[in-house]
């Protein structure tokens, strides 16, 4: 492994050497295609001069110059074998000769030797025709010895092995003429030697045939299709000279009358026939036409026996070449009763008002007929279904005269329609058509598309706005059908209604004339009434119902804690509070409605933020963990009251809490909370005053025991045996737990502090216990009011003094 990267350098030396010299020999050989795999091409040992097992010990192979290998070299016998079977023709195509190209390598020394092995061509490959058939289109009287030029057969073989002759059918028109090109290739014409006659033999079938020179011989063959042309060498001929027909003169449009055949013995277009008039009378041709390509006379216009009997036509029919030839046609006409009654008008009164009175006369018409006798006599009916009816008069005329009442809403114009009929033989029969249209009154008032309209506007509108539309219908025509629409008279509130709405005379808009605001007005009730212009008017009227919707144009209102410009009041939270307790609630109110006026609350800032939460939907303040003594005396919260509406109002409201010792609800209102820096000195300043009002309270709360339990020990004496003993204390966690869910202080230990704006060592005003009254009422009536007795909670407030002191 590690000599491999110099052995590739020294035979790249050698093969460069080998190049350069002379030593480097080139040898020939051939084989043919399409011998089986491992067949034996040649052998190299008697050309390389050396012996079988030199070969092997100098690693002797073969180098392709391709990217396929085709050969392999036996080192043991010195063959070039076949690796695979070989087509020359895939292999090479077109190129000849068809060589590949090898190298014989061999190793100490190197020497490198070329081989070109030659693929000889065998006989593998027919002729073969790409066109099949061969078609060609020659006219009956082209000239002889014409030559037309055949398509050359393929053959994928080269030399001998290629096309070498071409053979034909035998046949009396054509025979064969192979040429040789100037690359050696075969051609072949076919010559015309006897003429062609399209009507003996339309069309000749030929078999060419292309033989190869290989052994065996291959051979391919196409069929020559040859369609011979027509010329115009016959006259058309009719199949009748004279042509005899009938036609009653009371036919109908279209009747075929009779139908001439001529034919033509050439073909294509030499024997397309067209049919035509020859020199006939105008009237001739205002009455019959010819279908020029299939010869049938049919009738386009009505036909009088009166007027004439007999008609004599010659046409001519024409080949595509311009030969001609012609016949008669004769057309006796047979009388019939072919007049039918006519219908005049006079007179018509157009339009009919519809308020027109039964027997009115519409119309005055006469009827005749142009023939005679019972030909000649008519009767008159119109439809029944319809409010009209015939009264015969003098000289054969009749009158259409109402019969019913009309209404023009129901139908707008009538089609009557007058049958006359004779009494020939069959009867003819004609229509006349009076168009009678019913002219309008105003007998319809006009209708609204619905009693009540709702409609919707939102407030704060600009004035102006679009706000809906109302639209009435009216059953008359014209004048009697349009509209104008007026509001009727009406109060909003104070105000009339025309200050608040508009409505378009024409078109029934409703329009706002003024910003509507939902808080003040909610709802709008206004009558609308449509006009017609008829004569004398008629009217209806529609209520509108427009409802004013709400936005959110109001921000939520804190009503507690207050926001004004006083100094906010302190809430006192005992540090003694567990997690949940209620510290207070904000209460806010938003003017809106619905959606917009849902509020929600939420904590913005605090100053310990883990420590208290506010209820999203209800505003309550509560602890979020137990107070502990390192969270700080003074905390201020602010806290956000956000609506629902879109986009969303809110409004803000700041809170102050003290933490406070001693207390389980206390209840404090500060006027103004000292700062920081000044803090420090007032309190030196209130130790002595607060010392003092602790033991004086202390005294009274000991005295007040004293003589309660007293008075309970007699009262029990006295009604020992009577009554039952009734606890004189009311139980200490209802209260609390009242006071919690109230979210205010309990009234068991209410304070008031006064305090001055200024500094608390000049403006003190006193520090004022209000104690709690217990009451239990005697089974004696005369001692109630003796029982009542004030006592104060020592224990509340010592906890308040202590408070304070710190």
């Amino acid at each position: 492994m590690e000599r491999h990267p110099k052995s590739r350098q020294v035979r790249s030396f050698f093969l460069c050497l080998c190049v350069l010299v002379p030593m480097c020999e080139s040898f020939h050989y051939s084989v043919p295609e399409e011998k089986k795999s491992g067949s034996v091409v040649a052998n190299v040992l008697r050309d390389l001069r050396v012996e079988g097992r030199e070969l092997s010990a100098r690693r002797a192979r073969l180098a392709s110059k391709s990217a396929k290998q085709y050969f392999r070299l036996d080192p043991h016998s010195g063959n070039i074998l076949l690796q695979e079977r070989i087509d020359r023709e895939t292999l090479c195509d077109e190129k000849d000769p068809c060589v590949l190209i090898e190298e014989v390598v061999l190793e100490n020394p190197w020497q490198l030797h070329r081989i070109e092995v030659q693929i000889e061509d065998v006989n593998d490959n027919a002729p073969k025709f790409y066109k099949d058939p061969l078609l060609f289109e020659i006219p009956e009287q082209v000239p002889l010895g014409t030559k037309f030029i055949l398509e050359r057969a393929q053959d994928a073989d080269k030399g001998e092995n290629a096309v070498q002759n071409y053979t034909l059918s035998p046949n009396k028109h054509f025979r064969l003429d192979v040429q040789t090109d100037g690359d050696g290739s075969k051609y072949a014409e076919l010559v015309l030697e006897k003429p062609l006659d399209r009507e003996v033999n339309a069309q000749v079938t030929l078999m060419l045939t292309a033989v190869d020179g290989g052994i065996p011989q291959r051979s391919g063959t196409a069929e020559i299709l040859i369609n011979v042309l027509d010329t115009n060498d016959n006259f058309p001929q009719f199949t009748q000279s004279l042509y005899e027909a009938k036609l009653q003169e009371n036919s109908p449009l279209g009747t075929l009358v009779t139908r001439v055949e001529a034919s033509d013995k050439d073909f294509g277009s030499y024997a397309e026939i067209t049919y035509s008039f020859s020199q006939v009378a105008e009237n001739i041709l205002r009455a019959f036409k010819l279908n020029r390509h299939t010869g049938e006379l049919t009738l386009v216009a009505p036909i009088d026996y009166e007027e004439k009997s007999k008609y004599e036509l010659s046409l001519r029919a024409t080949d595509g070449g311009g030969l001609s030839a012609y016949c008669k046609v004769t057309v006796e006409v047979e009388d019939e009763n072919d007049n039918a009654p006519e219908v005049a008008v006079t007179s018509i009164t157009s339009p009919l008002p519809e308020d027109s009175p039964v027997q009115t006369m519409v119309a005055l018409f006469s009827v005749r007929d142009h023939d005679s006798g019972d030909n000649g006599r008519t009767t008159c009916t119109t439809d029944p279904s319809l409010p009209f009816g015939l009264r015969a008069t003098e000289n054969s005329y009749y009158q259409l005269v109402t019969q019913r009442p009309l209404d023009r809403e129901r139908v707008p114009e009538y089609n009557v329609t007058i049958t006359a009929t004779d009494q020939g033989s069959p009867r003819l029969t004609s229509l006349t058509v009076i168009s009678i249209p019913i002219s309008d009154i105003n007998d319809n008032p006009p209708v609204f598309e619905r009693p009540l309209y709702e409609m919707q506007v939102r407030e704060n509108n600009i004035p102006g706005l679009l706000i809906g539309s109302v639209h009435a219908s009216d059953l008359d025509a014209e004048q009697n059908a349009k509209l104008t629409y007026m509001l009727l008279p009406g109060k909003v509130r104070d105000g009339p209604v025309s200050s608040y709405v508009s409505i378009n005379s024409e078109t029934g808009n409703l329009y706002a004339l003024r910003s509507l605001d939902y808080e003040d007005i909610r709802e709008l009730r206004v009558m609308v009434r449509a006009l017609d212009k008829g004569s004398p008017p008629l009217s209806s009227q529609a209520t509108v119902c427009i409802h004013v919707v709400d936005e959110n144009d109001h921000a939520p209102f804190i009503l507690h804690p207050l926001q004004n410009s006083s100094s906010p009041s302190s809430d006192l939270v005992p540090r003694g509070a567990e997690a949940g307790y209620l510290v207070t609630k904000v209460v806010a109110t938003d003017h809106d409605s619905g959606q917009n006026s849902w509020l929600s609350y939420q904590l913005l800032k605090a100053t310990e933020p883990g420590l208290f939460v506010v209820g999203a939907q209800n505003g309550e303040v509560r602890t979020t963990r137990p107070v502990q003594a390192r969270d700080s005396s003074k905390q201020t919260l602010v806290v956000a009251v956000r609506d629902s509406g879109h986009p969303p109002q809110s409004a803000s409201a700041m809170l102050r809490i003290l933490l406070v010792d001693g207390f389980s609800d206390p209840y404090m209102k500060m006027v103004d909370v000292p700062r920081h820096e000044e803090a420090e000195e007032e309190g030196r300043t209130l130790t002595m005053y607060l010392i003092v009002c602790l033991a004086a309270i202390s005294s009274i709360f000991l005295l007040s025991i004293t003589v309660f339990v007293a008075v309970k020990i007699q009262k029990h004496r006295k009604l020992s045996g009577a009554l039952p003993a009734v606890s004189a204390f009311p139980a200490g966690p209802s209260s609390q737990e009242n006071g919690e869910d109230s979210g205010s202080l309990s009234q068991a230990f209410n304070y008031e502090v006064c305090l001055a704006g200024g500094s608390l060592d000049s403006e003190f005003r006193f520090l004022r216990p209000l104690f709690p009254i217990f009451s239990m009422e005697s089974p004696n009536p005369q001692v109630n009011s003796a029982d009542s007795q004030e006592i104060p909670s020592g224990a509340a407030q010592s906890q308040l003094m202590n408070q304070l002191m710190m």
